[in-house]
């Protein structure tokens, strides 16, 4: 469970799920499904980690070892430094060098046209086939690949696309917001299968690099972003297919 997909989830589930009941009771319905998400991811991550076990990591021995450092009485001036140097600055600079990038792409694929139609715009019809079998729409699919770098872009970007503005935006006020991805065809069947997703598909951008730096492989790299890739991608078309095949979509 990434901390980046919560503002996805939060406003989904407050969109689609509780925005109908008033007071507490919106609040209480939200916590619950939150809780339930969360809960799903953690069952999850268990599910695949003993496949893996099973599987790849058949036969592999593993070990933890935990080095506790002397203790010392603590130098307010160096744990601010150290701080600053080996945690903000350093995650400031894997993010930069993930996010300059994307901030390029996505402007290009928003902006520029061909025949009339944004490359955004074109990706999206493109990728719409599949992402239906999820359950999705080829924007929300380009949503979540154009938000690699950091996962609460994702809404801005789908807004967006939706809008075809060009440049990334927010709506202050979830019901425009509900309205907007209502319009685009969301149902609770779309809601359902773009907060699974956000909650199985792809680590972040930073993450990522911080799995190549501390593995040093880029085999199990890719391994760490397709396993849970696939397993949202399986999940989502497994919902979809059971809400269709009993009409409930």
């Amino acid at each position: 469970m990434r901390g980046g997909a919560f503002p996805t989830l939060i406003a989904i589930i407050t969109m689609f799920f509780a925005g109908e009941a008033a007071g507490a009771g919106g609040s209480v319905i939200s916590t619950l499904l939150l809780t339930g998400v969360i809960v799903l991811g953690v069952l999850m991550t268990l599910l695949v980690s003993k496949l893996l076990s099973k599987t790849l990591l058949k036969g592999v021995p593993s070990s933890f070892q935990l080095e506790l450092p002397p203790y010392r009485r603590p130098q307010i001036g160096k744990v601010i430094v150290r701080s600053v140097l080996d945690r903000t600055l350093f995650v400031l600079g894997r993010a930069v060098t993930v996010a300059a990038p994307a901030g390029i792409v996505i402007w290009a694929l928003s902006n520029i046209h061909i025949s009339g139609m944004s490359l955004l715009s074109q990706a999206a019809a493109f990728m719409d086939p599949f992402a239906r079998l999820m359950g999705l729409d080829g924007y929300i699919l380009m949503a979540f690949i154009l938000g690699f770098p950091a996962n609460e872009v994702v809404v801005p970007i789908l807004i967006m696309s939706y809008l075809a503005s060009g440049t990334l935006t927010g709506y202050g006020d979830l019901g425009e917001l509900h309205a907007l991805f209502a319009a685009h065809g969301w149902t609770w069947l779309t809601a359902v299968c773009a907060m699974l997703f956000s909650l199985m598909h792809w680590p972040c951008g930073t993450t990522v690099v911080t799995i190549h730096k501390e593995t040093g492989s880029f085999k199990w790299t890719l391994a760490g972003f397709l396993i849970p890739t696939a397993a949202g991608v399986l999940i989502c078309m497994a919902v979809a297919a059971f809400a269709r095949l009993f009409g409930i979509a």
